[in-house]
């Protein structure tokens, strides 16, 4: 195994399988809105070692200089998705994509762009923000959201930081005070380009064509299941999963039910292996 960072201010993560053949296989992986590659270190391990090749980009307005963020629109992060999938998608026969919270968004982007994605793993996909921790003076956001003030203004990140186990959030804290896994709150400018990118997705959500795993916790403090049920009823998949976790939050891959969370991933794999075998059609009528 060898890890290298084509740009290391930028955090990127790469597991590329360089002593074997390389492998027909690979998935690049979206982190979350104000987070980094780091949060999805594990994840691209697990499937680093299933045969993958693994590859996580740090998207742009993130990363070492924090001040990008507030400058980022949400076309960088489609333009950068795009370009790095295109660089990459005709060295393999198999090309997933997936990814957690804005990553996961980003990715269903890239599958409505892009015809030949082999299929999607969306994670907490965030396309409101209707969570339980929500504040209360949400109905005010939009004052600040849709004025000037969105570049002047944070929304901060709080208890329990997206994570129901005690044990992780307690370690997250602590690399989140070090700026190691993400930035401690959400620029109001940020959270305008995800729910602008968040838009275009629901516009387009029929010209979604990928297989699709969908994974959310029903306790998801940031976004609810309303997000991903809208996803699951339509996008036009003729292969989609949807799983619901009852004991986590948002930070899924960190949660008390992370190996469900990797060990879905794999089992989603390897059934849509088996089912690209089968004639679509045949496939289509035993899901009617």
């Amino acid at each position: 195994m060898k890890s290298q960072s084509a740009r290391k201010t930028q955090m990127d993560y790469i597991l590329i399988h360089r002593e074997t053949v390389q492998p027909n296989r690979a998935v690049m992986l979206f982190h979350g809105l104000t987070g980094s590659p780091y949060e999805l270190k594990k994840y691209a391990k697990f499937l680093y070692d299933k045969g993958f090749d693994v590859y996580c980009y740090c998207l742009p307005g993130h990363g070492d200089h924090k001040i990008d963020i507030y400058s980022v629109k949400e076309s960088d992060w489609r333009k950068f998705a795009n370009k790095r999938y295109k660089e990459l998608r005709n060295h393999y026969a198999d090309f997933f994509a997936g990814g957690l919270c804005l990553g996961a968004v980003l990715a269903l982007n890239l599958a409505i762009e892009n015809k030949d994605v082999t299929g999607l793993i969306c994670l907490s996909t965030t396309l409101f923000l209707d969570g339980w921790t929500i504040p209360w003076y949400n109905f005010l956001m939009p004052v600040g959201l849709y004025t000037i003030l969105r570049y002047y203004y944070t929304f901060p990140e709080r208890e329990p930081y997206g994570i129901k186990n005690l044990k992780a959030r307690n370690a997250v804290s602590k690399l989140m005070s070090k700026n190691t896994v993400a930035m401690d709150n959400y620029p109001l400018s940020s959270i305008y380009e995800l729910l602008l990118l968040s838009k275009k997705v629901r516009h387009n959500i029929k010209k979604v064509f990928a297989p699709i795993l969908i994974i959310h916790s029903l306790e998801d403090d940031l976004t609810s299941t309303k997000s991903a049920k809208f996803v699951f009823n339509n996008v036009s998949s003729f292969y989609k999963e949807y799983m619901e976790l009852k004991d986590s939050y948002h930070l899924v891959l960190y949660d008390n039910e992370k190996e469900k969370v990797m060990n879905k991933t794999m089992e989603f794999i390897e059934a849509l292996s088996y089912k690209r075998n089968i004639p679509l059609k045949e496939l289509q009528n035993k899901r009617k």
